[in-house]
């Protein structure tokens, strides 16, 4: 009983060496290495051989521990009846005299008995060079035990690459530096929950003196709902850039999502439309309302409309606001107020309000990175428990008007000519 509690504790050993590796390759030879370190003494593994699937069958790639030198690329074929077996049942153990086996090839590769397990959706195959008289109970069970680590592994290396693809493409799509249109200045800041979030935020040129802005939250978050936030950039900008009326566009937009089949189907969103004057129209569905920090103090832009995705037949209205020189506004999304701090209490928006506040004369991009900041340290420094997004637009004073004569600037004014 002993003996198979300090065999067990060795399998442990050997997975958690499987589960340090950062790669598939790195995955391949921590499993090799750690079967031979870990199952030298109880079971006799003395070295391994990998093999890696083509065309017709298996190519020798590599080899491990204590082992006969083997001219690698040596080609095993899929029609080898072990080869067959290891694949159809994953872990096989079996005698250089049971039907099937090619006794001098096994014998060339310096193995006394057949011992191999297929990882990797089969795609690999770890043989290893085994005592004879090892039990084959121990043997088939500790290796059935590690080709489930090794698996499991992969599986989580090829998810998490997805991961990062899908990261690649999010942040391909977010504005990656602040806009200016003549005294408007727009910036915006993100920090996804998980690898890729559900929240967004967007800026769109429509003219030389008009410049549109979104920002957008999918409930959840992770990668469904940082799919669904792949159709709000899409829709959005199809319909501004064919000219379509913000209530139309919105309106469009949420049939879309209400016709999605993604398990996340509701979607906040405010987008606005800001002219170098000041002037703003804007559509806020469902979305947290956005700050307006005036001379006056601080007011809120109502909601004009239910989130997008629940209801095919939602209607929207549009609302105004015209920013003055030295206006700001900030827009966010619930995971900057409801991030929870030491005791449970929530951020809050009076916190929010407070910190804008204190730094509202730093550049727009400036505010919008330290707001987060601010919340972050709030809640601990820890991951985020909500994807967290602030986007700032700041009129600031408008830029004098220069007249020009000819190809020179003058203090005069143009002269006609012809």
């Amino acid at each position: 009983m002993e003996t198979r509690k300090s065999l067990f504790r060795k399998v442990e050993r050997a997975i958690e060496a499987i589960e340090r590796s950062p790669d598939v390759a790195s995955t391949i030879t921590q499993t090799a290495s750690a079967v031979i370190e870990n199952f030298r003494e109880d079971l006799g593994v003395r070295g391994g051989r990998l093999y890696e699937r083509r065309d017709g069958g298996y190519e020798l790639t590599r080899t491990f521990g204590d082992v006969r030198s083997v001219d690698l690329g040596l080609f095993v074929p899929d029609a080898y009846p072990p080869v067959q077996r290891v694949i159809d049942e994953g872990v096989v153990v079996m005698d250089l005299t049971a039907p099937g086996v090619d006794q001098e090839f096994e014998k060339r590769l310096d193995a006394d008995r057949f011992a191999a397990i297929a990882v990797g959706d089969d795609e690999y195959i770890l043989a290893f060079t085994v005592d004879p008289t090892a039990p084959d109970d121990d043997l088939m069970s500790s290796l059935g035990i590690m080709r489930l680590a090794v698996d499991q592994k992969l599986r989580q290396n090829r998810f998490v690459s997805a991961l990062n693809e899908a990261r690649q493409i999010q942040m391909s799509i977010l504005p990656k530096r602040s806009v200016r249109r003549g005294a408007i200045e727009v910036a915006g800041y993100t920090a996804p929950a998980e690898i890729v979030g559900g929240d967004y935020f967007d800026f769109i040129p429509l003219s030389d003196r008009i410049l549109g802005v979104a920002i957008a939250d999918a409930s959840g978050h992770g990668l469904p709902a940082a799919l669904q936030v792949r159709d709000v950039y899409t829709g959005l900008r199809m319909g501004v850039e064919r000219d379509f009326k913000i209530v139309r566009t919105v309106e469009r937009l949420n049939r879309i999502i209400n016709q999605s089949r993604m398990t996340t189907r509701f979607v906040s969103l405010f987008y606005g439309e800001v002219e170098e004057e000041g002037n703003f129209m804007y559509v806020n569905a469902g979305h947290p309302p956005p700050l307006h920090f005036h001379s006056r103090g601080v007011t809120m832009l109502k909601q004009t409309g239910m989130v997008l995705g629940p209801s095919s037949t939602a209607t929207y209205s549009r609302g105004f606001r015209l920013l003055e020189r030295g206006d700001a506004l900030l827009m966010y999304t619930d995971g900057m107020f409801e991030a929870h701090g030491d005791g449970g209490n929530e951020y809050g928006l009076s916190r929010l309000t407070d910190a804008f506040l204190e730094i509202r004369d730093k550049p727009a991009d400036e505010i919008a990175r330290r707001l987060i900041e601010q919340v972050q340290a709030f809640a601990g420094g820890g991951e985020p428990e909500d994807d967290q997004t602030v986007v700032v637009i700041k009129r600031g004073e408008d830029p004098p008007v220069v007249p020009v004569e000819g190809n020179r600037l003058t203090g005069g004014s143009p002269r006609q000519t012809g």
